[in-house]
C-alpha cells in the first residue's frame, strides 16, 4: 500500500514539475543565437485573414542586427504589434528557421561592440 501512495504521489510531483516547466520556458529560445538590433522606422504591415474570415494584422521588419562580436547581418522578423521606434531588441535566431523569438532590452545591457555599432 505504501509503495502505491509513495508512486501516485512521485507521478504528481513529476506532472507539476512538467506543468510549470512548460509554463515558464520559451522553447523558441533555447538554444538560439542572440543578436541585437534597433527598431527604425514602422515596419511594413500585412494583414492576413485566417478560415474564419477574421483579419490578423502584423508587422515586418528588416533591420541590421549584430552579434557580440560586432559582426553584422540583415534579418527579417514579424511582429503582432507595431515596436516602439529606437527600441533595443535581443533576437532570438536559428539557422534553419531565422527569428524565433525576440525581447527589449535596455541600451546599457548591450554587449560593447554592439552599443557602438547601434548609436
Amino acid at each position: 500500500m505504501k509503495k502505491i501512495i509513495l508512486s501516485c504521489l512521485i507521478i504528481v510531483v513529476i506532472l507539476i514539475g512538467g506543468g510549470l516547466v512548460l509554463q515558464k520556458v520559451n522553447f523558441n529560445r533555447l538554444g538560439a543565437d542572440q543578436l541585437y538590433t534597433q527598431i527604425k522606422g514602422q515596419g511594413k504591415m500585412i494583414e492576413d485573414k485566417i478560415d474564419n474570415g477574421e483579419k490578423i494584422i502584423r508587422y515586418e521588419y528588416k533591420l541590421p542586427s549584430f552579434d557580440k562580436n560586432g559582426q553584422q547581418q540583415t534579418l527579417s522578423f514579424t511582429s503582432p504589434k507595431q515596436l516602439k521606434e529606437n527600441a533595443y531588441l535581443m533576437l532570438y535566431t536559428k539557422k534553419d528557421k531565422g527569428v524565433t523569438s525576440y525581447q527589449e532590452v535596455a541600451k546599457k545591457d548591450l554587449p560593447k561592440k554592439v552599443s557602438e555599432k547601434l548609436k
